[in-house]
């Protein structure tokens, strides 16, 4: 009969709570000799895979940590898409300027609109025309 290889058992992983909070800085401030990696793991910041191997969870420590520190990074629980507005464009190759939307919805602007240009020594002016300047 052939021999049967055995697997070996991985040992058991150690449970740890996940610190936040106060619980957390305490925690960091008594270890501060360790590695990041080392801290995460003590803090509870770790996950077992498929082979029971141990994978360090750092971006949920990091944020968990700055929300301790009560840093918020995500405004608006990360609902914003897109770029905020600069204010500032530049004349594409093609010798376009292009208005972003950010622009037009601030300003309510629909499709449609229609805006008098005047051109001035180092300046453009957009001048919407209303319905009232159409008729």
């Amino acid at each position: 009969m052939p021999k049967v290889k055995e697997r070996k058992k991985a040992a058991p992983i150690p449970v740890l709570p996940l610190l936040t909070g106060k619980a957390l800085l305490n925690k960091t401030k008594e270890l501060p000799d360790l590695s990041r990696r080392d801290l995460a793991r003590e803090c509870g910041y770790f996950s077992a895979t498929k082979k029971g191997e141990i994978r360090i969870n750092l971006a949920e420590f990091y944020e968990a940590l700055l929300q301790a520190r009560g840093i918020s990074l995500d405004s608006e629980s990360g609902q914003k898409r897109g770029r905020e507005a600069t204010y500032r464009v530049s004349v594409q190759k093609n010798g376009q300027i292009l208005i972003g939307s950010a622009y037009t919805k601030e300003m309510g602007l629909e499709p449609g609109d229609v805006f008098e240009v005047k051109l001035g020594y180092k300046h453009i002016h957009l001048i919407h025309q209303g319905l009232e300047d159409e008729e």
